[in-house]
């Protein structure tokens, strides 16, 4: 996984292990999700709310570290504030 990636792994609503990881493309951030070690990486187009606010988790942290500038953190916020309204970040 490149630097700029954030990856991190979550449960499904069935209960089921994800794992998903984060790319950023210029102003946009691409996500990826698979189920297991040895199974492809797939493009998710329409990502979950959990999944943003993940992403906000990490980038923040790379931010404290001085690993991204904080513009990126501002960025992704107004992003999540657009695709959810009612999510309160």
């Amino acid at each position: 996984m490149p630097k700029n990636d954030i990856g991190w792994k979550r449960r499904t609503p069935d209960g089921e292990r994800v794992q998903v990881y984060a790319h950023p493309v210029g102003t946009l951030w691409n996500f990826y999700t698979r189920g297991g070690r040895y199974e492809e990486w797939q493009f998710t187009p329409q990502p979950p709310l959990e999944d943003w606010l993940a992403l906000l988790d990490g980038v923040d942290r790379l931010v404290a570290r001085d690993r991204m500038p904080a513009q990126e953190a501002d960025r992704l916020r107004r992003t999540i504030r657009e695709r959810f309204p009612d999510a309160g970040v």
